[in-house]
């Protein structure tokens, strides 16, 4: 897994949606009740940007058709039987990071199970 600095964020509690490209993908980081997510920007419905929504009970809501997705799992609401995929997220010296898995990494992750090093 390569770990992405994500700039001009600061881990300070405050409720924010922003999009981000670490690695070419478009993630959606939120910031919602004092912890920070990060998610596929695009809505698997209609294909609309996620950051545009907004956070409602712990769910990113799409700003089109009001699909919504658990920001935690990054599964769909009951009755919509989608998910958006979820990365993990790492705080270190009071800037936030973003992990993404390369091609071979998933790989990888198929035959071996990964550990998350949060001290590199």
């Amino acid at each position: 897994m390569k770990w992405y600095r994500v700039p001009d964020v600061e881990p300070n509690g405050q409720p924010f949606i922003k999009k981000i490209k670490p690695d070419g993908k478009n993630i959606c980081l939120v910031g919602y009740e004092g912890e920070i997510f990060a998610l596929s920007a695009r809505c698997p419905h209609a294909g609309e940007d996620l950051s545009r929504g907004w956070c409602k009970e712990g769910k990113l809501v799409c700003p089109i058709h009001r699909f919504s997705y658990d920001l935690e799992t990054g599964r769909g609401s009951t009755g919509q039987n989608d998910y958006v995929n979820t990365f993990p997220v790492k705080i270190k010296n009071n800037e936030v990071y973003v992990g993404i898995n390369s091609f071979w990494g998933k790989i990888k992750s198929l035959f071996k199970r990964e550990e998350m090093d949060y001290d590199d």
